[in-house]
């Protein structure tokens, strides 16, 4: 089973600094059909202008892994972290039993990211915060997994769900090929370029629900960007 969720279906967000794009209910924007798909509860697709972003407030109980696509962001938190994540770079915050943190665009031009919130096994655990790069030479033609909750995966950021965050980078005309778990829930947006999934075409910014479906194919029409999600 595959939902193909369009762009200009998914939920909506504008003010003066902010341009977002909900795949999930969030905020103002409630889709019955679309509050979570398994542990995957939040995927925004965010724009923020330059000298901008979100000031300090709190979660918890929450994994919420920052994927930037274009620009900078950077953080800073309650437990002293400070970071700047890059584009095609990843962080992950750990909300556990309360964390308090801001997210700002401090550079020239607009910052465009996902930021997507994976529920985890467990409530209450300590907070924590990390970032990494992840070199899109890396993960050309093969998905490279960013944020885990395995621990075989030991060169991903570490996440509190048994899920992974993987990115990949294909030129047009490559394929590349993941196999789905019976029982697993995974998210896939294509971040640029086309796709196509199983026969689906994903156009830029276009997301897809997937479940039952043994084996992923999905090839590129034009070079594209990928970001995928498998969680229980």
């Amino acid at each position: 089973m595959i939902e193909k969720r369009e762009f200009n279906s998914l939920g909506r967000f504008k003010n003066d600094w902010l341009n977002a794009r909900y795949h999930f209910s969030f905020g103002q924007y409630h889709d019955l059909k679309r509050t979570q798909w398994g542990t995957i509860r939040v995927w925004n697709d965010d724009e923020i202008e330059p000298g901008t972003g979100f000031d300090p407030h709190s979660h918890a109980d929450m994994e919420i892994i920052t994927y930037v696509r274009e620009g900078a962001i950077t953080h800073q938190d309650s437990l002293g972290n400070v970071g700047r994540t890059e584009a095609g770079d990843v962080q992950v915050m750990s909300a556990g039993n309360g964390i308090t943190h801001a997210e700002y665009n401090k550079e020239t031009t607009k910052t465009q990211l996902y930021q997507i919130w994976i529920l985890p096994e467990a409530q209450g655990a300590p907070p924590s915060w990390g970032a990494a790069k992840f070199p899109k030479g890396d993960r050309s033609g093969q998905f490279v997994t960013l944020a885990s909750g395995f621990s075989e995966d030991s060169q991903a950021l570490p996440i509190r769900q048994k899920a992974r965050v993987m990115g990949a980078s294909l030129r047009a005309g490559e394929t590349v090929s993941y196999a789905l778990d019976a029982g697993r829930h995974a998210y896939l947006a294509a971040a640029k370029g086309v796709v196509t999934l199983n026969g689906i075409d994903l156009y830029e910014r276009d997301g897809a629900a997937i479940k039952d479906e043994p084996i992923l194919t999905i090839q590129a029409v034009v070079d594209a960007e990928l970001v995928l999600v498998d969680a229980p």
